[in-house]
């Protein structure tokens, strides 16, 4: 691989099969964004997006939980033109677009990741970093322009990028973008549990989240748990149809890695059952030597393929902007073929205790080595202001009956209809959304709380001590887009 620097740019060239593509890679994502700006990126990318002229070659742009990145393949001069095009777009954002685009992000509906792989990214992160990933925020047509400048001028910086290239940089290329240093990225820290839970939640399969080393081993166990239960599932017993999952780094050599399963419905305890079973024979027996020989063997083709220099391209990038050593292809492969059946079986055998498994609502698990567990909830209801329903919501609805609003001297709880009691301290407030009189109070574990005076009585007051309590940068309208995304 050839490197060399434009205006301040980090430029990685590789020689590949004609076109010439390229990929101008920012180190930002979903994750680097808050509850109040979620969406922020993607829109900031439909902007630019919006300034270019129509193109006849192909090109595309995409935000991802960890980088955000513009495309093109063509010939040489197209290239230079669609790079210059997108550095004009970031250093002159058409914010006068910014109500178009958000409606069309709206009716576009696109997500970062899968949604079980975000529910459980949520689950293990709280409402923060890549734990963004399941919510809609306050929508885009609530983002000002002035934070979509302050996004861009941090993000969106020379500092922050690299451009990759599929062959020798083209005469007369410039990328004049914002000058900045690369900004520090959250560093989440997982939830810890004494022992593997599982949950229901919102979501299409079944997933599991595990914490463990980012190493070779690792990734192999995981390529190995994936086509187990892609033979087993689907080939096998005619369950399931796709395996996928994600990765998030979390720093210090360790990552998040999540497995998720689709099922025919109705068969949801069996998948989940298959997942387990297999998650548990890779922590006591390690794969087989033929199945990590197998996986090497899919690693060597992939390397000699004259088109995999854009993924070798793109990992390379990648790991320049968040601040990993280079690994060569070759070095890779290497690394994977010292991987033993037993290392993988420690890797395992460390994770498992991290296990985070998430079923669809209604399923039910009885599974060896797995307690349930869920939303947080508090073993009581707090001391505090209570606000009851009203009478008549009293009579007409039995689930009204057992609710109850509570103002704390730090926060607001709520009882609900099981006698779960949900707690959002003001402290760790991470968004609230005004409708009309009402509030819906969103805390970084995950519970959200309405506090609205037409179902508690007197709760004007607990909606005037929520606003003195939250930072006004953090209340924020109910979106018109409600409905479009």
């Amino acid at each position: 691989m050839e490197r060399t620097e434009i205006d301040g740019v980090p430029v990685r060239w590789k020689q590949g099969p004609a076109p010439l593509s390229a990929t101008l890679l920012f180190g930002c994502g979903a994750r680097d964004e808050t509850f109040r700006t979620i969406g922020v990126t993607h829109l900031i990318e439909h902007l630019v997006m919006s300034t270019l002229p129509r193109l006849h070659h192909e090109h595309n742009a995409s935000v991802d939980l960890h980088v955000t990145e513009f495309t093109a393949t063509g010939r040489p001069e197209q290239i230079v033109a669609f790079l210059a095009a997108v550095c004009d777009g970031l250093r002159a954002l058409p914010l006068d677009r910014l109500e178009k685009e958000a409606g069309v992000l709206a009716a576009e509906g696109g997500h970062c990741t899968d949604p079980t792989t975000a529910a459980l990214l949520t689950q293990r992160l709280g409402v923060q970093g890549a734990g963004l990933a399941p919510w809609t925020g306050p929508g885009y047509d609530r983002l000002t322009p002035e934070q979509i400048r302050e996004y861009a001028a941090r993000w969106f910086v020379a500092g922050n990028a690299v451009l990759l290239l599929t062959g020798p940089p083209p005469e007369g290329l410039r990328l004049p973008l914002p000058a900045g240093p690369r900004p520090d990225h959250l560093a989440p820290t997982p939830v810890a549990t004494a022992e593997p839970i599982w949950c229901e939640h919102l979501v299409p399969s079944v997933g599991v989240s595990l914490v463990g080393d980012d190493d070779a081993a690792m990734a192999l166990g995981c390529q190995v748990l994936s086509q187990r239960l892609e033979q087993i599932a689907r080939r096998t017993h005619g369950l399931s149809y796709e395996v996928g999952g994600d990765v998030v780094l979390l720093g210090n050599g360790q990552q998040l890695v999540t497995v998720t399963v689709d099922a025919r419905e109705g068969q949801e305890p069996q998948v989940a059952a298959l997942l387990w079973e297999e998650l548990n024979r890779l922590a006591t027996e390690g794969p087989t030597a033929a199945e990590l020989a197998e996986e090497c063997a899919a690693a060597r083709e992939m390397i000699e393929d004259p088109r995999a220099v854009e993924a070798y391209l793109h990992r390379s990038g990648f790991r320049e902007l968040l601040g990993l050593p280079q690994i060569t292809p070759e070095q890779r492969l290497a690394d994977f073929l010292a991987v033993t059946p037993e290392d993988v079986r420690v890797r395992f055998q460390a994770a498992l205790p991290s296990a985070h498994l998430v079923v669809p609502c209604g399923v039910t698990l009885s599974l060896p080595g797995l307690t349930e567990g869920g939303c947080p909830r508090l073993p009581e209801q707090p001391e505090g202001r209570v606000f009851h329903p009203p009478m008549l919501a009293k009579v007409l609805a039995r689930e009204a009956r057992g609710l109850r609003l509570i103002l704390t001297d730090d926060g607001v709880a709520l009882r609900d209809p099981d006698g779960d009691v949900h707690l959002v301290r003001f402290d760790e407030v991470v968004g609230v959304e005004e409708d009309g009189v009402a509030r819906t109070v969103f805390g970084r574990n995950g519970c959200h709380i309405l506090v609205d005076p037409d179902m508690f009585r007197g709760a004007e007051r607990a909606v005037r001590a929520v606003d003195a309590a939250v930072p006004a940068s953090l209340r924020y309208r109910r979106s018109e887009l409600v409905g479009l995304d």
